[in-house]
């Protein structure tokens, strides 16, 4: 649905370019995970995706439409939910009222069951909530708004240990087959079992682009201890408990995922997803 082609994209006064001749295609029924160091664009990515930021060459393309020509149909689809924000000092009543009309797909049943994952009533004041819990609350309406398109910057960031796992079963709860979420984080230990597909970016562009079942089908992931340290070994890393590798799958069981070594990896040039 999402097809980004050949994107430039610098901010103004910036001799630095951010993007340069970027490509990238998103699909339906999918939890990307999108990942990249400090300074390598991800929120830039975000405000792209959602047509706030124009690029200076190419384009982004939802449903055959420019993102940047903001068409109503096209913004009723996308929601992004940025790092910092803030709320009115309404109820969140109010705030339903005035905000749910420009989203035909919201749920009310949705918005209830996603408070409900946090533990939250509807009969809320937003001006008297803490950081977690605003988080909390707009995370609970951008769940319910139904938009095909789902745009998370940093979500578990303010959120206490109870209510990441929280926020991954209200994710898990409100996904369909039509909709693409994207999250991008630093604290991927928090999503990691939530995600089906990592991207990963640098500024030189797209370093994996590629399903956690392909991932894991290609590579393992295990904690061996320095005994049993193989010539297979693509990349190591130390620990209190041993060390974590990385080997190539040779028809073995599959492991569970660990984004952060794989991260580490193909940062360092020790694996290509290629």
């Amino acid at each position: 649905m999402f097809s980004i082609q050949n994107l430039s994209f610098r901010y103004a006064g910036s001799r630095q370019q951010v993007f340069s001749n970027f490509s990238l295609e998103l699909s339906e029924n999918r939890i990307y995970g999108l990942l990249g160091k400090n300074g390598t664009g991800k929120s830039t990515l975000l405000y792209l995706l959602n047509g706030l930021l124009r690029p200076q060459a190419g384009q982004v393309k939802f449903m055959g439409k420019n993102v940047v020509e903001r068409h109503p149909e096209v913004l009723s689809e996308i929601f992004l939910v940025p790092e910092e924000y803030s709320l009115p000092s309404i109820s969140l009543k109010e705030y339903v009222k005035i905000n749910a009309p420009f989203y035909p797909h919201f749920s009310n049943e949705m918005l209830r069951q996603c408070l409900d994952c946090f533990e939250l009533s509807a009969d809320l004041q937003l001006g008297s909530l803490s950081m977690g819990q605003k988080k909390k609350v707009f995370m609970s309406f951008a769940l319910a708004a139904g938009t095909r398109v789902l745009l998370l910057d940093e979500p578990t960031n303010g959120l206490d240990i109870p209510s990441k796992s929280q926020f991954r079963k209200a994710v898990a709860l409100s996904m369909s087959d039509e909709r693409i979420v994207v999250v991008s984080t630093h604290q991927v230990r928090d999503v990691d079992a939530l995600l089906d597909h990592i991207v990963m970016i640098n500024q030189s562009g797209v370093l994996v682009n590629h399903t956690v079942e392909d991932i894991c089908n290609k590579y393992r992931f295990e904690m061996r201890s320095p005994a049993a340290m193989t010539p297979d070994v693509v990349y190591a890393e130390s620990s209190l408990q041993g060390n974590y590798v990385v080997v190539p799958n040779n028809g073995s069981d599959i492991t569970p995922i660990n984004i952060e070594i794989l991260f580490n990896a193909v940062n360092t040039g020790a694996l290509s997803m290629d």
